[in-house]
């Protein structure tokens, strides 16, 4: 089976050409309750393995400098290919001006062997759906043996050596993670990393289990339970309805203290005499956007420069 898909447009990451690691069946060590792929047993190591040539062979056959990022991936868990530190020195030769990103639930990250392999490339986003030992276990169905406390750490450690782009992923399950004890003890971990950018999402493909999702106003109101120096980003729209309300000024600003808004944001929640008088603000320098990633966020000037102070 082929090893490569796309380029894909992705919102977040830009044009991205795919390396599935797993192309012909799922290998994870997690079953968790919102995959959108069939449920399976756990494992902790690739049974059915692809070339390292056959997937660089086929890399070099779809690799062009439109493309922003190599993406790592797999149908489960790409840290569990027994050749990834191999793989990754293998891209970085050929890659050109493309990003390498790799998407992993962090569970490998307490192997010191792949926390130094991902150390060498250019964009990692880790998972993180929960602190708390039952509601992991609960939401992420672990392979046995794999505890959420050393992960945690392990996270932490990464997010101080890692030189690239680091990503941090939650994945809401409705009555599962969303609990404001859950988003505390999330919040209180948040606040030790190093990282880019915190994307908040939800169900928003048919799940391996019968769980649902949140809504985007939803994710919006637990956005706002994580403290306001975090670079957290909604990623998932799932029923989003447009708010559409009218903000003042002193509205606008007090809700990009709270939280910086992307322009989907926007126009999810404001009216348009709203999106005028931000666009005043704009102009009159109170908010200025600050890119992170492929994504832009309006942000308050004097939060932008108490950053740099720092």
């Amino acid at each position: 089976m082929k090893t490569i898909f796309g380029p894909i447009n992705s919102r977040r990451f830009g044009s991205s050409l795919g390396i599935d690691l797993s192309p012909a069946l799922k290998q994870c060590n997690f079953d968790c309750l919102y995959c959108e792929l069939a449920p399976s047993a756990t494992t902790d190591i690739q049974k059915k393995v692809v070339e390292v040539s056959t997937i660089i062979n086929e890399l070099k056959e779809h690799l062009n400098d439109k493309i922003d990022v190599i993406t790592i991936t797999a149908n489960g868990e790409p840290t569990l290919y027994p050749y990834l530190d191999e793989l990754i020195d293998e891209i970085n030769k050929i890659k050109g001006n493309a990003q390498t990103l790799i998407l992993t639930n962090s569970a490998t990250l307490v192997d010191n062997k792949i926390f130094n392999s991902l150390l060498k490339l250019d964009q990692v986003k880790l998972s993180l759906d929960a602190v708390s030992k039952n509601v992991f276990k609960r939401i992420d169905r672990p392979h046995a043996g794999i505890e959420i406390k050393d992960i945690v750490q392990k996270v932490i450690d990464f997010s101080k050596a890692f030189k690239g782009k680091l990503f941090i992923e939650i994945l809401f399950v409705h009555g599962l993670n969303d609990t404001q004890d859950e988003i505390k003890k999330l919040n209180e971990v948040l606040l030790k990393l190093d990282v880019s950018r915190i994307d908040l999402g939800t169900i928003d493909r048919p799940p391996a289990y019968p769980v649902s999702g949140l809504s985007y106003k939803e994710l919006h109101d637990a956005s706002l339970l994580f403290d306001s120096s975090l670079p957290i980003h909604i990623a998932s729209r799932v029923h989003a309805e447009p708010k559409k309300a009218n903000y003042s000024n002193e509205d606008i600003l007090n809700t990009l203290d709270k939280r910086p808004l992307t322009i989907d944001d926007i126009n999810l929640l404001f009216d348009e005499e709203s999106k005028k008088r931000l666009n005043n603000l704009l102009s009159n320098s109170k908010v200025v956007i600050k890119k992170v990633g492929n994504l832009e966020f309006f942000i308050l000037n004097e939060n932008e420069k108490r950053k740099r102070a720092k």
